[in-house]
């Protein structure tokens, strides 16, 4: 199973390679349970080669760019979380199947967000690991910290300097793995356990919920048609859910093509969900039953779904044009903001394709700038949040 989940991979990181640019239309959903139409973008540029990849990224001099700067050296940052209230920034750290570099194991990052330094906060040279068997009781043992990814994060506070990390992570099984996070002081992270996850699932984004379960998304099933689905606008996944003491099970009617991103409203109503396949930002309405959704689709393909400080939403991704229909375009990419409320969409900033970053997965509001991360590459990206 393992073998087939590789081989899908290994596609994924051949198609998932995207970029963006486009213009600042903005987007309204026709209402619910409706998908709205696929945007057009007028006076697209061109097509170009698939070869101006996020894997070709750490070939080029990291230096700062006219409208992007670079924090060298972070390796598949495919996620970014802002510890708020502390200098602090988490960054997730894919391995090397989706580049096809088997040599590069997972990580986490631990990036200081004023001087732009960092180091690996996990593993590091002597990880700390210390199931917690009650309650996690069916995790089957420590994390192999020689052969993980780590993909997805979720952040939980749970006291002053004190937090739950939730990551969704593949390479010796598919689960969800679990970390103490305490940076009162020098920071300091302890696996504590463990969700395993079924072997058809290749789990990509979760959100934590308040009673330390979890909604998670699964993005495809790399024993079916992977990620040759998702790039047809088949459904290829759903949403997970968790909660201490119960099994993993699927929230109905939440099928999407390539779901990705996934956040939930404070109140833990509604989830919003990229639709990778379809372009899309789905908000699922947790008070009915079966679940509705309305749903947005934007200028591109989305991956993460970040809060912003005001309440909105932050999704990037690789740009989809009336010329191309597809996140495989390297076209550049975009950052779309949308308000959850309305579910109106707009594009908010990006960069074309000659920028050295490519790739890209997630984009986070840390301070009055918007990081990129990327699935692929030794960089993240700093942007001017533009004035609004």
């Amino acid at each position: 199973m393992q073998g087939s989940r590789l081989a899908m991979a290994a596609v994924a990181g051949t198609i998932l390679l995207s970029s963006c640019g486009g213009a600042s239309d903005s987007i309204a959903p026709t209402g619910n349970d409706v998908t709205t139409s696929p945007m057009t973008v007028s006076e697209a540029p061109a097509a170009v080669s698939t070869a101006a990849t996020s894997a070709e990224t750490a070939t080029k001099p990291c230096v700062d760019e006219a409208n992007i700067r670079y924090i060298c050296g972070v390796t598949n940052g495919e996620d970014i979380l802002p510890l708020e209230g502390t200098p602090y920034v988490l960054a997730s750290g894919m391995n090397g199947q989706l580049t096809g570099n088997a040599a590069t194991n997972g990580k986490i990052h631990l990036i200081n967000r004023n001087d732009k330094s960092f180091s690996i906060l996990f593993p590091g040279e002597a990880p700390a690991l210390a199931l917690d068997s009650q309650r996690f009781p069916g995790c089957p043992g420590a994390l192999d910290t020689s052969n993980f990814s780590a993909h997805g994060l979720g952040l939980q506070s749970t006291g002053e300097n004190q937090y739950n990390l939730y990551m969704t992570s593949h390479g010796a099984r598919e689960a969800i793995e679990v970390f103490t996070l305490d940076v009162s002081g020098e920071p300091q992270i302890t696996w504590v356990g463990c969700v395993p996850m079924p072997v058809t699932s290749w789990t990509n984004s979760l959100a934590i919920l308040k009673d330390g379960g979890f909604v998670a998304t699964q993005f495809m099933d790399p024993t079916g048609s992977g990620m040759q689905g998702v790039t047809a606008k088949e459904i290829t996944g759903h949403v997970f859910e968790w909660h201490p003491g119960q099994e993993v099970g699927v929230i109905a009617s939440t099928e999407l093509s390539g779901p990705n991103g996934i956040v939930i409203s404070p109140d833990e109503r509604y989830l919003y969900v990229a639709a990778f396949g379809t372009a899309e930002i789905v908000r699922f309405d947790r008070s009915t039953t079966p679940v509705t959704k309305t749903a947005v689709a934007i200028g591109v393909a989305p991956d993460n779904i970040r809060w912003t400080r005001a309440g909105s939403l932050y999704a990037a991704g690789g740009n989809i044009t009336e010329t191309c229909g597809g996140p495989e375009c390297g076209l550049g990419w975009s950052v779309w903001e949308v308000q959850p409320d309305s579910m109106q969409a707009a594009r908010l900033t990006g960069v074309d394709e000659k920028a050295a970053m490519q790739g890209v997965s997630s984009a986070s509001e840390i301070g009055e700038e918007i990081w990129i991360g990327t699935y692929g590459g030794d960089r993240l990206g700093v942007l001017a949040k533009p004035a609004q």
